[in-house]
């Protein structure tokens, strides 16, 4: 047990860590501050490796997590899945398709694939439903609503929500960030913007482990950018893939690691499939070529 002054534990006397990092135990704040200017530069050292051991873990999955019906992962392009605005909850497109096409041959009214409510058929049903859930304090309608003021340019709202949001959702961190790079709704943070682009990394953004990566490339710690690209590839992110690619034709990364990350790039995005996602996907690109070939006979 390490300790300062000689205390051992007790029943009477409970010893507090440093919470910085880990390695000295106090008996009081006082006996805290008197060992501080012996302690600073190991505790700091210290801090700085806990830190790197958490951010540079590879996480488990995309912080998208499986499909709530077919339980495969969640592709990282949110436009390949489906919001349901009812129960929040985030559904793959085949999911959705098969229960779209099975109520059509039943003959039945829409209903959500998840929760079984009633579809929203309009827009403004869609937004009573967000504001229904906003209400209840989901994150993940604290986040849509984010998106939805950005978009209308109200960045001041948008920072609120994703805020709010942030609380248990790692898409809102990835926005946060962003919002204190490009100063909108809130003053120019580089402090910030770290910190909020680490927590959507830690969580499995892909898109924020890519910025860090080129943060710490345009800074010349490649040995970081390396590992942070190296860890959003292992995700399926294609943006990291190509900065490893580039790095590895300047001799910066090896060609085993190299050819690591393909393997491991290509599995991610090969867990993401399914038969339901592949006939779904066949059917929307049959539909926009039947729209496409409309559209040139009308000229």
């Amino acid at each position: 047990m390490l300790r300062f002054g000689g205390i051992e534990e007790s029943d009477d006397i409970k010893l507090k860590s440093c919470t910085a990092c880990k390695l000295v135990r106090y008996c009081s704040v006082k006996c805290q501050r008197e060992h501080r200017p012996q302690h600073k530069q190991e505790c700091k050292k210290r801090a700085a490796e806990l830190h790197d051991e958490i951010l540079f873990r590879q996480p488990a999955s995309s912080h998208l997590g499986d499909c709530p019906i077919c339980l495969v992962p969640l592709p990282i392009d949110e436009n390949e899945s489906c919001h349901l605005t009812c129960c929040s909850k985030t559904v793959c497109k085949g999911c959705d398709h098969t229960n779209q096409m099975g109520e059509l041959k039943q003959s039945r009214e829409p209903r959500c694939p998840f929760c079984r409510k009633p579809a929203p058929i309009t827009e403004a049903a869609s937004r009573l439903n967000v504001m229904k859930r906003v209400e209840a304090n989901d994150p993940y309608a604290m986040k849509t609503m984010g998106v939805q003021r950005y978009a209308a340019g109200d960045y001041r709202s948008a920072f609120e929500y994703y805020t709010k949001a942030a609380v248990s959702h790692f898409g809102a961190h990835f926005q946060l960030s962003n919002m204190y790079r490009e100063g909108q709704g809130v003053e120019k943070d580089l402090k910030k913007e770290l910190y909020h682009a680490e927590k959507a990394a830690i969580g499995g953004h892909p898109g924020a482990r890519y910025n860090l990566g080129c943060e710490e490339e345009h800074h010349g710690r490649m040995d970081r950018a390396v590992k942070h690209y190296m860890i959003a590839a292992n995700l399926g992110d294609n943006n990291s893939l190509q900065a490893l690619k580039e790095s590895y034709k300047q001799g910066l990364v090896t060609k085993e690691d190299f050819a690591a990350a393909l393997r491991a790039h290509q599995a991610a995005i090969n867990k993401t499939k399914s038969p339901q996602r592949e006939r779904a996907e066949g059917y929307f690109r049959r539909r926009k070529e039947r729209s496409m070939k409309q559209k040139l006979r009308l000229k």
